[in-house]
């Protein structure tokens, strides 16, 4: 793993635990960051900004920029800009999306009629009113595009539903399916990440907690892969999974010393 040029982390439950960074984080990642290694923070989530992103991984003594922060926000503003440049949007989810939504040039709809894309995003105040626009919305002909598709995310006392929670309401009561997922595994984020670093698949590791989105995505994309046992995934989810990643490691701390799955 030591001559590979590009480390791309996920964020919750491998470089920390809600306001908890997991120990030697800090130290691997800035190692790598001082060997000249590229380094790319992948987030699944869409409730804090990037900007947010770089000041928690500072207050974890963490060199970030915005330069290497990706979240499903920045995916999908490129993916509508290129697909749907004039949608009105309804977005399911908290305001750092909608902001940086309005400040990407895209309006919102006021009534279900004036909808193009339905945006279905981790939303914790989601209730009744919001799956009824949607659905209203979706049976009028509006697309569904999703962020990600999380189940849920690892949090200090365990873990809370994500995103799949609001997909699974709409598809439900519409009847249809989402047309498009943005976040990993997706192709469309493997696309965004190796776009900002400039780098080849077969260059890089993806280095998760999680093995349907983060091994998932790193395997069809051509990268090696590490699992971090510090979030959602144990050793023993790995029996039952299609998904078998090239390093195991108790958390990144072991990183450049990993050994290979199985060894």
């Amino acid at each position: 793993m030591r001559d590979l040029k590009g480390y791309i982390f996920d964020l919750d439950g491998t470089v920390y635990l809600g306001k908890q960074l997991i120990e030697g984080a800090d130290i691997v990642i800035n190692s790598l960051l001082n060997q000249g290694k590229k380094v790319l923070f992948l987030t699944n989530k869409t409730i804090e900004s990037r900007q947010r992103y770089v000041e928690k991984l500072r207050s974890f003594n963490i060199n970030a920029s915005l330069e290497n922060i990706l979240n499903p926000t920045v995916t999908l503003i490129e993916y509508l800009r290129e697909h749907h440049p004039d949608a009105s949007l309804y977005v399911i989810g908290e305001q750092p999306i909608k902001d940086e939504l309005t400040l990407a040039g895209f309006r919102e709809g006021m009534a279900p009629s004036e909808v193009d894309v339905v945006v279905l995003s981790w939303d914790r105040d989601f209730h009744y009113d919001h799956l009824n626009f949607a659905y209203q919305a979706v049976k009028l002909g509006a697309k569904m595009i999703a962020t990600n598709p999380d189940r849920t995310c690892p949090v200090e006392v365990g873990d809370v539903p994500d995103c799949a929670g609001m997909i699974g309401a709409v598809e439900a009561v519409s009847g249809k399916k989402i047309d498009v997922q943005i976040g990993k595994p997706s192709v469309l984020t493997i696309e965004a990440a190796l776009k900002i670093l400039q780098l080849k698949p077969e260059e890089c590791v993806m280095i998760g907690d999680r093995l349907e989105t983060d091994i998932r995505m790193g395997i069809e994309a051509g990268m090696k892969t590490a699992l971090v046992l510090s979030g959602i995934t144990a050793e023993d989810d790995l029996r039952s999974s299609a998904w078998k990643p090239d390093y195991v490691l108790p958390s990144v701390s072991g990183l450049l010393s990993g050994k290979r799955a199985g060894c």
